[in-house]
C-alpha cells in the first residue's frame, strides 16, 4: 500500500459551502477569508464553484494561502478529467489542493474513478486525493484494489454518529479524517450539549467543533452569517472536560464494541 501524507495540514475548522448560491456564496467565501478561514471546501455537484472562485479572487487573497478542496460526481463517472478541468475553470485556479470523489459507487465503480484520481495527481493537476462518505471497508476494498491509500475521507463524524472505531482505523492507514457537517447531522436542542454549552460559557456549534477537537478531527463546516464564521473559528476556548467529551461520545448511534446499542 502506498501512503501520500498530505502537503499541507488540514485547518481545525474550514468553510463549507453546500446550498450556497450566487452572490451569497461570492460574499459567505470572502467574508470567511478576511476573517482567517484558509480552507475552502465546495463540489461539482453544489453548482456553486464559478461563485467560490469569484469570492476568492475578491478576497484579494493570493490562492496559494488557501486550501480549495472539491468534489467529483460519482454519477459522473468516466468523465474524470472533463470534470476535472471544468472544476478547474469555475474556480479560477491552476491546480485543486485536494479532489474527492463525492461519495462510493460499487467496489468496481470506485476503482475505475480512483485510478483517474491518481493519474490527475501524478500529473500534477491536484496536490492530493481523497474520498468521501466511504465507509471503512470500502476504503480497505479501494485500497486493496489499487495499492494507493486516499489522503484524506471526509464523512459525517460527529456525536451523533460517533464510534470508537472508524478514526484508529484510518489513522492506521495514513488516512485523515476530515468532518463535514458538523451542525446539521446533530441535534442542535439536546440537552447534553446545551448542558455543556451552559457550563463553558460558549454556544452549542462551539461546543461540537470542540468536540471534533478533542478527537482530533478536523471539520468543515458551513455558515453564511459572519456571527457564526467568527464564532465557528472562536471554538478553540477551554477544551472539553474528558467527562464531558465522554457525555458526547455517548449519544452516538454507532456503539462502541462491546456495548449496547
Amino acid at each position: 500500500m502506498k501512503r501520500h501524507d498530505l502537503p499541507f495540514e488540514l485547518p481545525a475548522t474550514g468553510l463549507g459551502t453546500w446550498q450556497m448560491r450566487g452572490e451569497d456564496a461570492e460574499r459567505g467565501v470572502r467574508e470567511a477569508i478576511e476573517l482567517g478561514y484558509r480552507l475552502i471546501d465546495t463540489a461539482a455537484a453544489y453548482h456553486n464553484e464559478k461563485a467560490v472562485g469569484a469570492g476568492i479572487r475578491s478576497s484579494g487573497i493570493d490562492p496559494g494561502e488557501l486550501i480549495v478542496v472539491t468534489k467529483f460526481p460519482e454519477e459522473d463517472a468516466g468523465r474524470e478529467r472533463d470534470v476535472l478541468r471544468t472544476s478547474l475553470d469555475l474556480l479560477g485556479i491552476g491546480q485543486i489542493d485536494l479532489w474527492l470523489i463525492h461519495a462510493p459507487l460499487d467496489a468496481a465503480g470506485s476503482l475505475r474513478i480512483w485510478e483517474r484520481f491518481i493519474e490527475a495527481r501524478e500529473e500534477g493537476l491536484v496536490r492530493a486525493i481523497g474520498v468521501s462518505n466511504f465507509l471503512p471497508q470500502q476504503v480497505d476494498e479501494l485500497i486493496e484494489a489499487s495499492g494507493v491509500a486516499p489522503a484524506v475521507n471526509q464523512i459525517a463524524f460527529g456525536p451523533h454518529y460517533y464510534d470508537a472505531v472508524t478514526a484508529p482505523h484510518h489513522a492506521a492507514r495514513g488516512i485523515a479524517l476530515q468532518a463535514h457537517s458538523p451542525f446539521s447531522e446533530n441535534d442542535l436542542a439536546h440537552p447534553v450539549l446545551r448542558t455543556i454549552a451552559d457550563k463553558y460559557g460558549c454556544t452549542v456549534r462551539q461546543v461540537l467543533l470542540r468536540w471534533h477537537r478533542a478527537h482530533g478531527i478536523p471539520t468543515v463546516a458551513k455558515s453564511l452569517s459572519r456571527t457564526h464564521l467568527t464564532e465557528n473559528l472562536d471554538a478553540t476556548g477551554h477544551p472539553l472536560d474528558p467527562a464531558d467529551v465522554a457525555a458526547l461520545d455517548g449519544l452516538g448511534i454507532n456503539p462502541t464494541p462491546g456495548q449496547q446499542a
